[in-house]
């Protein structure tokens, strides 16, 4: 039997002066990470090597200039840039930013060539990054821009999973940004990224409403009464397992979260409030919905720690596994689906011969 190729884990550096090399590499210190996957860092190896002494790592760092260079059972560094860079731990920088951008847009191009399986992102301030060159909110747009399919942001842990209607929308904008076309395309994405990502066959999905107490008959707001709920009952002539609008405020701490298989939120901070108090450290961002899969930790630069070799790993391990998971289901389901048919006639004939 050949030998299974181990997956290439692509990780973009994110900004470095937040905490973001620290937990790449303290994840990869691990040697037992390196049995099942082959990360690659898309930074400069000199630079790894200032961040390795920072945090006083016993690792090897495998330096390369291209991906067909690529060794298992080493962490490789691909060398985007050469030249010296200054970090300065905690400090806001635009010219950080542009490193950061530089890390991403070539890890992303391999992710497009398959010269990677799965994209990891460490993370990025959204405020340093902006340019002339790129002008996105954050990682999520601009791997929709780039890859196919139709992104949504969900945040999963082993107990929850948390898409969103809106993402980096302001809060006075939400409302005006869910129609009956958002709300149905967002439910499809999670529909499906439900049975090809995570294996559930029929998908239970729960929604929260736009306004408080879904707008107590329109008393609060009528966004719920006139566009949620007809497009809700639209989708479920459907065949589709989708329930609500729930009430936000008592939808998390009854517990109700525990009967679906994912909930959707209106708007930001109601669903990722809920899903970073009760998994935080834990979970993981996935853009679900694309041709490719990219996850990343469900925290920021964190500044504060950052340098101090203090920065908790466990959100960006997850992240790493998560990624392999989900490629591995999506062959799954690939294979299984290409002939179902003939799948269902093997089984029949193992049963005939038992």
């Amino acid at each position: 039997m050949a030998k299974k190729e181990k997956i290439i884990v692509g990780i973009s550096i994110g900004d470095l002066n937040g905490i973001g090399s620290e937990i790449v590499l303290k994840t990869f210190q691990d040697a037992r990470m390196l049995e099942f996957c082959t990360p690659v860092i898309f930074a400069s190896v000199k630079l790894m090597s200032y961040f390795k002494k920072v945090y006083k790592l016993d690792i090897n760092l495998h330096g390369i200039d291209s991906l067909d260079k690529v060794a298992h059972k080493k962490i490789n560094v691909l060398n985007v840039w050469q030249e010296h860079v200054d970090v300065n731990f905690g400090k806001e920088d635009k010219k950080i930013g542009e490193y950061a951008i530089k890390s991403l847009k070539s890890a992303v191009l391999a992710l497009k060539k398959k010269e990677i399986g799965v994209l990891v992102t460490a993370p990025i301030n959204k405020s340093n990054i902006q340019s002339e060159a790129f002008n996105f909110p954050g990682h999520t747009n601009y791997l929709a821009q780039e890859l196919e399919g139709d992104s949504l942001m969900l945040m999963v842990s082993d107990t929850l999973r948390v898409g969103l209607l809106t993402d980096h929308v302001a809060v006075k904008d939400v409302a005006k940004n869910i129609t009956s076309e958002v709300i149905e395309k967002k439910i499809t994405t999670i529909h499906n990224s439900l049975i090809k990502d995570f294996g559930i066959r029929k998908p239970k999905i729960a929604v929260l409403g736009i306004n408080p107490h879904n707008g107590d008959n329109g008393v609060i707001g009528n966004e719920d009464d006139t566009v949620l709920k007809p497009t809700l009952d639209a989708i479920r002539e459907k065949d589709r397992l989708v329930f609500g609008p729930y009430a936000a405020d008592s939808f998390f701490g009854s517990g109700n979260y525990k009967n679906f298989d994912a909930i959707i939120a209106s708007y930001h901070d109601q669903g990722l409030v809920p899903f970073k108090t009760l998994a935080f450290g834990k979970g993981v961002n996935y853009t679900a919905g694309l041709n490719r899969v990219r996850t990343s930790p469900d925290h920021g630069t964190a500044y504060d720690v950052a340098g101090k070799n203090e920065a908790n790993y466990e959100s960006f391990k997850e992240a790493v596994f998560y990624a392999i998971k989900i490629y591995n289901k999506r062959k799954e389901y690939k294979k299984i689906s290409k002939n179902p048919l003939k799948t269902n006639q093997k089984k029949s004939f193992s049963k005939k011969n038992q």
